[in-house]
């Protein structure tokens, strides 16, 4: 019996040695990470160091982010991938082997870690175009990419942490434990990021070291609810790949609804257009659509009012209609244009003018007002304007180098599916889109800034704070709304409030959410590419440490 105690007793501390060892391991990789952040001043990356250690599949979701952003040649890129599947299938076999349950036999680390670099190749693989669209989500500073490439994750990782510990992990349900542990992997990573991006200087690393452990904690609840699954429903049922290929569908899917058939439906017409302005206005009202709108050449009612058109003017100076091809044009393009209309509506109406942009007709707006400091323009109210865009790069398709050489072309091969089906025509290097990334660091750090002699409010959604870093992001009024993106302008609330801004009145509405929506979904954004590595945008940044932060709306270069 003595013997027996003693044999208990040594497996008690034996496994006690391997969880310890287990919070270790897992709590040094953020560890590291958020000490090469902070000591080299990276803030804007500070919130993903809790990810270096995260269970499958948002450990390799977090490590194709940051090769996809940081690489610069195929070589580059290709040395990563290696590097990236090579350490990650050794930390998650460690990692494994550390959280195997002691009541079950034990199968090896040699046969774990074979296992677990396999399964760190395949994941690699399935989440690289969900990592893509975290990159597209930093060009264009919309939300939708944002959720197109994490809401997959929530249904690949039950699948995936079984892949790690046994074969036949694709047929059959997970179990609801597996699915429960995995959801609660989505919130700790998650606040996880928040918490550490919120605390300030080395507190940090202290913060991202007790995150890592949090992760070990997970990594051996959810390996023992793989090794001890309960009844497998479905059994003979390849489960696990239909589910991969509905992930990989999915984004396809919402891309095309977002933008599929916009020809057709996406006539602007705002109630601004359809109304007179009140007395009390004294401009002359210049209203711009946004991207894949359409313009069918019927005037406003208000002879003061005009809709801006990315075709120009005609012959008796009145907007022509246009198709929605038309707003693919580059910014500077449709700057140029609007620079006509403006002077041609001064020069009839002899009033100050104000302009009205929803999207990308606010990007626009200003890239108008960004060169030109003496315009009849007074006002300008920027509805869902693409806010922080530009965080990323990747070089046009005729360059063999640049930051984010194969992100361009997964965006191009997940552009050219989606096109496919739906006959659009929208591309990750129309115009628009490459005047934006060359021309990053003003969109990023000053396109929210104030204007010489120009009154400047932006009216945002709230679904804007998830696809923003934390931090400031403008030192002008904000006017923040419940909404999604580019449905601002059929709110009776906002209309009301545009006629009083027009009008005079001093408009400034934050939200007490909006910095906190923007903590919650910083986990889940790709990492920024540092402005002074670029030398696209080299001489448009001011100088200094290669990582330490823009000023924004501290004028550049």
């Amino acid at each position: 019996m003595a013997g027996v105690a003693v044999a208990e007793e040594e497996m008690v501390r034996h496994q006690r040695g391997r969880f310890l060892g287990l919070l270790g391991l897992a709590a040094a990789f953020p560890t590291l990470q958020a000490v090469l952040f902070v000591a080299v001043n990276f803030m804007g990356a500070e919130g993903l160091s809790p990810q270096a250690s995260a269970v499958w599949p948002y450990d390799s979701y977090n490590d194709m982010r940051w090769l996809l952003v940081y690489h610069n040649s195929w070589a580059t890129y290709l040395g990563g991938l290696v590097l990236a599947v090579g350490l990650r299938g050794l930390l998650s076999g460690a990692l494994v082997s550390l959280a195997w349950p002691g009541a079950v036999p034990h199968p090896g680390f040699r046969r774990i870690l074979l296992r677990n670099l396999g399964v760190a190749a395949m994941t690699a693989a399935i989440v690289s175009p969900f990592a893509a669209l975290a990159v597209a989500a930093g060009v264009v500073s919309l939300s939708w990419f944002v959720f197109a490439s994490v809401g997959p994750m929530l249904l690949l990782a039950p699948f995936l942490q079984r892949a790690a510990v046994g074969p036949g992990w694709w047929r059959g349900l997970p179990s609801a434990a597996l699915v429960g542990w995995s959801l609660l992997d989505f919130v700790v990573i998650t606040f996880a990021g928040a918490i550490v991006w919120r605390v300030p200087g080395w507190w940090t690393v202290l913060i991202a070291a007790a995150c890592g452990a949090v992760n070990g904690l997970l990594w051996n609840r959810s390996v023992r609810a793989a090794v001890h699954p309960a009844r497998v429903r479905w059994r003979r049922v390849p489960v696990a790949p239909i589910a991969i290929v509905i992930a990989l569908v999915t984004p396809l899917v919402m891309q095309g609804v977002t933008s599929g058939g916009a020809r057709q439906r996406n006539n602007f017409r705002p109630p601004v257009l359809t109304a007179r302005l009140p007395p009390s206005v004294p401009y002359a009202v210049i209203v711009l659509g946004g991207h894949n709108s359409a313009y069918d050449g019927v005037p406003a009612v208000d002879p003061a009012v005009q809709q801006f058109s990315y075709a120009g003017l005609d012959d008796a100076g009145q907007p022509r209609p246009y198709d929605t091809l038309n707003t693919h044009q580059s910014l500077e393009s449709s700057a140029d244009l609007l620079s006509r209309q403006v002077d041609a509506l001064h020069a009839r109406t002899r009033r100050p003018v104000a302009l009205l942009g929803e999207s990308e007709g606010a990007m626009v707006a200003r890239t108008y007002l960004r060169n030109r400091p003496n315009t009849p323009v007074r006002a300008l109210l920027m509805f869902s304007p693409l806010v922080r865009a530009a965080r990323v790069y990747y070089p046009p398709p005729d360059a063999d180098r640049g930051w984010g050489l194969a992100a361009g072309w997964q965006l191009r091969g997940i552009f050219a599916a989606v096109n496919l089906v739906t006959g659009g025509a929208d591309s990750p290097d129309e115009p628009f889109i490459r005047s934006l990334q060359d021309e990053g660091p003003f969109y990023r750090f000053e396109a929210m800034c104030t204007i010489p002699n120009v009154r400047a409010i932006a009216f945002l959604p709230t679904v804007t704070a998830a696809e923003l870093p934390p931090g400031p992001f403008a030192n002008i009024p904000v006017f923040e709304v419940p909404s999604l993106h580019g449905g601002l302008l059929s709110r009776d609330v906002v209309n009301d409030r545009l006629v009083d801004f027009l009008a005079g009145e001093h408009i400034n509405a934050p939200r007490r959410e909006y910095s906190l929506y923007q903590l919650v979904g910083a986990a889940w954004q790709a990492p920024g590419l540092a402005p002074a590595i670029n030398p696209v945008w080299r001489g448009k940044v001011s100088p200094g440490p290669p990582f330490t932060p823009q000023r924004l709306c501290q004028k550049q270069g």
